[in-house]
């Protein structure tokens, strides 16, 4: 019986990307010259922050223009009131706002804090980051090019940092997907007793999204990362799959 083993690697030695830059060659050029160039099978996973400066995502604060609601909420919690403004043009409805934290769904169907706007490693203090037009197309973008530059097949996993429901701290999550299934259903399946699983579906994705956060980090300086090992459910894939319908939403 062989052993299972994973590995993820860190890509080091990505240029701090603008827009309109090729970031898929640079993800390749990377990991190439740190020894570790891309093989078939691997999981390309890259930062939705990385992504979004190379399709030109960040925005001015100047740009927004606060409502009376966004001045009011500003006011209140000591917020940016431009900030407040940008969150909300980035949403379709507002599902929760409690202790200064707008808890929004986003044009892509996203449940997170603030639209997934943020302020972080941006390089400016005027500046802010939106989350991808389409983050599924971004990362089919980015395994077409490996598959066309490389000969490669590869999986690629966008993430973001999201809180969770009922526990501390945050964790990467996958906001986009290509390349791979998603979700891994092991309903009608026996357990180790020989019971059939009846609810029991892994999201693979978010796992590698997670994992990959151990070698990027917050404040490292590392994008992208190859998770190398895993034997993902090859297909085109969606991170819209991995949304709760609103019918089934426990905390609509």
């Amino acid at each position: 019986m062989s052993v299972p083993e994973l590995r993820v690697i860190g890509i080091t030695g990505i240029p701090i990307v603008r827009a309109g830059d090729d970031l898929a060659g640079q993800i390749f050029d990377a990991a190439a010259t740190q020894g570790t160039p891309l093989q078939e099978g691997d999981v390309i996973v890259v930062t939705q922050r990385v992504v979004s400066r190379a399709e030109d995502r960040l925005r001015p604060l100047s740009e927004f223009d606060p409502s009376p609601f966004a001045h009011e909420f500003a006011e209140r919690w000591q917020k940016d009131p431009r900030v407040v403004e940008a969150v909300l043009r980035e949403s379709v409805r507002i599902i929760r706002q409690a202790r200064g934290v707008l808890i929004t769904e986003t044009r892509h169907g996203l449940k997170c804090a603030n639209a997934g706007v943020d302020a972080s490693n941006v390089g400016s203090l005027e500046v802010i980051s939106l989350l991808p037009v389409d983050p599924d197309a971004s990362c089919r973008t980015i395994r077409d090019a490996a598959r066309e530059r490389l000969g490669v097949g590869v999986a690629v996993v966008m993430t973001d940092t999201f809180g969770r429901p009922w526990r501390h701290g945050q964790t990467n999550v996958a906001i986009g997907v290509a390349g791979m299934l998603p979700m891994r259903s092991y309903i009608g399946s026996p357990d180790m007793d020989g019971r059939e699983l009846r609810v029991t579906s892994i999201c693979v994705a978010d796992e590698i999204a997670g994992a990959s956060e151990m070698v990027m980090g917050k404040v490292d300086g590392v994008p992208a990362a190859i998770l190398r090992g895993f034997a993902y459910d090859r297909g085109e894939g969606s991170a819209k799959e991995i949304v709760r319908e609103l019918d089934l939403d426990l905390f609509p």
